[in-house]
């Protein structure tokens, strides 16, 4: 399968400003990104890409509990490291300052990220690490990812990449021109960018995973089975029997899961998840050709009451109040 890598028809510094978690994945061609709000206040998030030549770094942060399911592209590692103020777990694992994320390409990893969250993410063909390693003799050294790997790695190294990252987004955020109108800025960036990565990664060995850290791994793919169960089954009433029979789990293991991972019960969170394919579906929609209570029904809610209530609990506003409002696109500029 041939690598795709990056697109060149994007300007090179892109900054997002984000107030919907129902727009989150909105405005980023190299990453697929559902974003789930896991609380009820106003949402504030930032994304940052800078566009190097054939790397790309991005950066991401949130002011509020979220739960995102992420991949990158056909054709794109990911490398992920994490800020200082970081919490959450991903994939199960708890975030920690010597964490480190390697992650195949088109590999989905499920991040629950509290307030404060920031991420740096590198984003490299494999053909760009495979010849770096090859000419420098070092092809045994390292691993191409096979799916999305933990690493543990010296909290030093581990800061200084995060760093690195941090300080080019805040550069490019506040001077485009510098990457836009200058290719050997861009090339420069890139080569420190891969130095940076080849050295911490010579520092990593593969995350020691405790005997809670599997539990909440369990627990996690327990979460995610019965929310690919839900969102497969939208136009039908579904109820925790069936949860519980798609995850092969007891209610009781499931309602644990659920509040241990995300911290809210099963039922409580299906419903949000629903909701926001409802914003999404509404924000979308053009005038005259569609209604909410067509659309709440699409997405299997019945009670059109209840729903207006939870809609507004969840967003600040009424649904009829999205639908006659224009999309209202991330605020950005590139």
């Amino acid at each position: 399968m041939p690598e795709r890598g990056v697109r060149i028809d994007q300007p090179s510094v892109t900054v997002v400003e984000i107030s919907d978690p129902a727009l989150a994945g909105q405005g980023i061609e190299l990453l697929d990104l559902d974003a789930v709000q896991l609380t009820s206040t106003p949402f504030r998030a930032r994304r940052v890409v800078v566009r190097l030549e054939g790397g790309v770094v991005v950066y991401h942060s949130t002011t509020h509990r979220v739960r995102t399911r992420t991949k990158a592209q056909r054709g794109l590692l990911a490398y992920v490291t994490f800020g200082p103020r970081a919490r959450g777990t991903v994939n199960g694992l708890p975030i920690t300052p010597e964490l480190m994320l390697a992650v195949e390409p088109e590999t989905e990893v499920v991040f629950v990220t509290d307030a404060g969250h920031e991420s740096i993410t590198l984003l490299l063909p494999p053909a760009e690490i495979r010849a770096h390693l090859r000419d420098r003799h070092r092809e045994g050294d390292f691993h191409l990812p096979n799916g999305a790997e933990t690493l543990q790695a010296d909290v030093v190294m581990v800061r200084r990449l995060f760093d690195w990252g941090k300080r080019l987004v805040d550069t490019a955020a506040r001077q485009p021109a510098r990457f836009d109108d200058r290719k050997d800025q861009r090339a420069a960036a890139q080569v420190e960018m891969v130095e940076t990565l080849l050295a911490t990664l010579g520092a990593t060995s593969d995350f020691g995973a405790t005997r809670a850290d599997q539990v909440h791994q369990s627990q996690t793919l327990v979460v995610k089975t019965a929310e690919d169960y839900a969102l497969s089954h939208v136009d039908e009433r579904v109820y925790v029997t069936d949860l519980c029979r798609a995850a092969a789990v007891s209610e009781r293991a499931l309602e644990y899961a659920f509040k241990e991972i995300l911290g809210l019960t099963p039922v409580a969170y299906l419903i949000r998840l629903r909701l926001h394919r409802v914003r999404q579906a509404l924000l979308a929609a053009t005038h005259g050709s569609t209604t909410v209570s067509a659309v709440a029904l699409d997405w299997g809610f019945w009670h059109f009451g209840e729903f207006s209530r939870a809609y507004k609990d969840c967003f600040g506003e009424l649904p009829s109040d999205t639908l006659r409002q224009k999309p209202p696109a991330p605020e950005g500029r590139g």
